[in-house]
């Protein structure tokens, strides 16, 4: 937890204050369906769950952010697609509840300059209609991310880079990049590198991912057309000839509604008409807290909370963000706003990932506390920050949010609080949540705004991709037009460092320049909050569910 001292440590621990019954334990190792760590009298976030001990015949699970629109992966950069995709097409590479990153579809890499990457491929692989896995299916499926008639959602950054696809031996595909990568395994346990079946795709045209086509891939569950019931559920089948016997399927099937009403999942998890829900809605979470037939698990993050400049008006100026992230009481909002699963966040990227780069890099941790700026909550601090600003401070701070979500009112207020102590004015802005999506994608739509809000969180567990996407000139995230040469040249450096401890040094250096100009003002670092029905177990608890076949995992608990 954040301190109100300077350069106070931080590690990946949280003060569940308001919240009865969170199941919280130690770290638990990253192996498909491990055993959780015994729980105790300390606060460390969860990254497994008990293993199920036997079959399940049908889990009911919930996706709280509501119906996907696609199955086609290419499409999926958002909650319902990755949940659901995940469990059905595999990457190249997996991330692990502990978020490391292990081969996957692919059987290794190797790469001299960081450009030229050459992967083994596994030879033991085949679709669910039997048909095996080929290297043109891998060569296939990422160079969809390049054709334009495909319409990816990841077509910038790390696919921009991407120069050539090639299969270059009967197992071995070769990716060139434009310039050095060598965090490139970590992206392609994303749905970079997913693989799909080619013939499949072609055939299926402009239906490819949709309920009546669907998808044709590799992962421990299935999807069988028909089984997606639109408005309601769509139901996953286990794939019983899957290549990984460790990770096959414990539930013969895997049910998955969309109730997006707080009270309606709230009540559903408590009878057992739903078995389980990740992203468990905030107004959920004491009644299911205190929950006598099923268990709250607050897992390790990779989600924030932060508020986006867009680069204009009062909080286009850097001295501002600093000096509203310093007198702005985050640790009130963590325990009021977030119910006690979130932590004052110190940086754009959450702690968990950087404490998984600790475990490879000792030392790390304690070189961000020497190198990152203090953003505890100071209020004199703040004023002197503010002396720096070079913007008519008369005028007033426009920052918007989805008006549906009412707690980014509640984080706003607390915000337009602590600027009231500058001598500032901060005025939340209701947006139909229509309207709001478009904050991402459209510069149109933010005219007029001087910020915007958002709960993130990382695609990949490297903390590096990140802050490329948050800060580098020009990059997908980037939705500030923000652009400092130092900046640039210290990502260059670190994502070029063929050395991984010396990677993670370098990536500090960078992180520590963009903390002291703030793109993004990082408020909550937000833990995982998933339940289960005392009748299941197995599902990971920290935040990999959107690219890990968690659902393989869930099985009965006898």
């Amino acid at each position: 937890m954040e301190n109100n001292v300077k350069f106070a440590p931080i590690r990946a621990s949280i003060a569940l204050l308001a919240v009865g019954g969170l199941a919280l334990a130690g770290c638990a190792t990253g192996s498909r369906g491990g055993d959780a760590a015994t729980p105790s009298e300390d606060t460390e976030l969860l990254q497994t769950t008990p293993e199920a001990t036997a079959e399940a015949d049908t889990v009911a699970w919930n996706s709280t952010y509501g119906e996907l629109a696609s199955l086609d992966p290419v499409k999926a950069f958002n909650y319902p697609e990755n949940t659901i995709v995940s469990n059905l097409c595999e990457p190249l590479f997996e991330m692990q509840p502990d978020f490391s990153v292990q081969p996957n579809l692919a059987t290794e890499s190797n790469t001299d300059d960081g450009k030229t990457w050459v992967f083994g491929i596994r030879d033991d692989v085949t679709f669910w209609d039997g048909t095996p896995m080929t290297v043109d299916d891998v060569v296939y499926s990422i160079k969809r991310h390049l054709d334009p008639a495909e319409g990816s959602y990841w077509g910038g950054g790390v696919v921009a880079n991407i120069a050539e696809v090639a299969a270059t031996g009967e197992n071995e595909v070769t990716i060139t990049l434009q310039t050095p990568d060598y965090t490139l395994p970590s992206s392609l346990s994303t749905i970079i590198g997913v693989v799909v079946q080619q013939a499949q795709r072609e055939a299926a045209g402009e239906n490819y991912g949709n309920p009546e086509a669907g998808v044709m891939c590799t992962g421990p569950l299935k999807f069988t057309p028909g089984n997606w019931k639109q408005g309601q559920s769509i139901t996953l089948e286990r794939y019983d000839d899957y290549w990984d016997a460790d990770g096959k399927a414990m539930a013969k099937e895997v049910s998955i509604g969309f109730v997006v009403d707080p009270t309606a999942i709230a009540n559903g998890l408590s009878t057992g008409e739903i078995q389980g829900s990740y992203d468990v809605p905030l107004p959920a979470l004491n009644q299911l807290g205190s929950s006598e037939t099923g268990e709250l698990y607050a897992g390790q993050g990779m989600q924030n909370m932060a508020i986006i400049s867009t680069g204009e008006g009062v909080f286009g100026d850097p001295a501002v963000r600093r000096a509203l992230t310093r007198a702005t009481d985050r640790q009130a909002i963590a325990d009021t706003v977030y119910e006690g699963t979130g932590t004052p966040a110190r940086s754009v990227v959450p702690q968990s990932p950087w404490d998984a780069v600790e475990e490879t890099s000792p030392g790390i941790a304690d070189l961000r506390d020497e190198q990152l700026p203090d953003l505890s909550f100071d209020i004199e601090a703040a004023k002197a920050e503010l002396e720096d600003a070079e913007v008519d401070l008369t005028q007033p701070i426009k920052i918007a949010y989805p008006s549906e979500r009412s707690f980014y009112a509640d984080i706003l207020n607390e915000m337009a609080n602590g600027a009231k102590e500058l001598g500032i004015t901060l005025e939340p802005t209701g947006v139909p949540s229509a309207q709001f999506g478009a904050f991402f994608s459209d510069p149109e739509a933010r005219a007029g705004y001087d910020g915007f809000v958002t709960t993130n969180y990382l695609s990949a567990p490297d903390p590096l991709l990140h802050l490329i996407s948050v800060a580098k000139t020009g990059s997908d995230q980037n939705y500030s037009g923000f652009s400092d040469p130092a900046v640039d040249a210290a990502l260059d450096a670190a994502i070029g460092e063929s050395d991984d401890a010396e990677r993670a040094k370098l990536t500090v250096e960078a992180e520590a320049l963009i903390m002291q100009e703030q793109p993004w003002v990082p408020i909550n670092d937000l833990a995982v909050r998933m339940y289960m029905d005392e009748s299941i177990t197995g599902a990971p608890a920290s935040f990999v569910y959107l690219y890990y076949p968690w659902a393989a995992d869930l099985g009965a608990t006898a």
